[in-house]
């Protein structure tokens, strides 16, 4: 949903214009804005807690080239919902759960089962080459350029 389509949904209930409708919304969203810039965070009852909260700095590694990277650290706005929001999601879990099941009644067939066909699980033994095997053109093209990004910090041998 957008603004603009909870604009006209207010502006219908309420039975305001759409332009005054927009702007109480405008007005709303930048006080929660100005708030969290000056108290760094807002309470919302029965909606939840925006928050703006400070994110460390970190090295990380570029996944292109697999260089070290440092990233400042910066502030971020969280968001934690409410108690009242919270049962309403959980509500829409139940309901799809119910659908489910529902299904599951009218269609025996489908209970258990997805769209994709069931995977093949045969046991094939395959013997190891008697003499080392050199890996194709693809093979070899595939592993040129620069090592594989390192996201964890140790000291890993690449698999060349």
């Amino acid at each position: 949903m957008t603004k603009k389509e909870i604009v006209k949904t207010i502006s219908e209930e309420l039975g305001l214009t759409q332009l005054k409708t927009k702007e109480i919304v405008q007005k709303t969203f930048d006080a929660i804005v100005d708030t969290l810039v000056e108290d760094k965070r807002i309470e919302l009852r029965n909606f939840g807690v925006f928050e703006v909260k400070k994110r460390a700095a970190r090295k990380a590694r570029n996944p292109r080239t697999g260089d070290k990277v440092y990233v400042p650290e910066k502030f971020v706005v969280t968001f934690k919902p409410g108690k009242e929001m919270e049962a309403r999601v959980r509500e829409l879990e139940r309901q799809a759960e119910e659908e489910r099941l529902r299904a599951e009644e009218n269609n025996p067939q489908a209970a258990g089962s997805s769209s994709a066909p069931p995977l093949q699980t045969e046991n094939i033994d395959v013997e190891p080459p008697s003499t080392p095997v050199e890996p194709s053109v693809h093979e070899q093209s595939v592993h040129s350029g620069p090592p594989a990004p390192d996201y964890f910090g140790g000291d890993h041998q690449s698999r060349n």
